[in-house]
């Protein structure tokens, strides 16, 4: 987790990108965000939070009986920057485990990690093989057309 400086309320400029993750009894139960601001902060979150518990496709809808030890967590993305490599061991090399949450795409395939996601993947080597295989790459394609963003986020809960 990194601090970074934003209005809890609107994000600063008003538009700040967020995700919302769910997890009960210290599994995944939801996780829905956007990757850029697309409206004030506190509608992204309020949507987030109903998309992650009723609307995320890997999961059934949310049951009351489920409330009880659910734990909600709000991630509140930096503006994502492109990452300037000249070879997947340079990109490698200028990630920062623990800090950054990526976006990488090539074409239609695209994918993210938040920055939470270091605990269960530390390695550089292996967040960046998942990274690609959540885009639906192979762990280990590499291509010139590889587009890699950074962001940080503010986390709470």
């Amino acid at each position: 987790m990194h601090n970074v400086k934003i209005d809890p309320v609107m994000g600063g400029t008003g538009m700040r990108a967020s995700f919302v993750t769910l997890h009960r009894q210290g599994e995944l139960r939801g996780c829905i965000g956007h990757l850029e601001g697309v409206q004030p902060l506190v509608v992204d979150v309020a949507e987030n939070a109903f998309a992650a518990a009723f609307r995320d496709p890997r999961f059934p809808p949310l049951a009351e009986p489920e409330l009880a030890g659910l734990a909600l967590h709000i991630s509140v993305l930096t503006p994502a920057t492109e990452l300037e490599f000249e070879s997947e061991q340079d990109l490698v090399a200028q990630l920062r485990p623990g800090i950054d949450g990526l976006i990488l795409q090539e074409g239609a395939a695209r994918g993210t990690f938040l920055p939470s996601v270091w605990e269960s993947l530390p390695d550089p080597h292996q967040f960046l093989a998942q990274l690609k295989r959540k885009a639906g790459l192979p762990s280990d394609h590499w291509s010139e057309r590889i587009r890699v963003f950074r962001y940080e986020t503010e986390a709470f809960g």
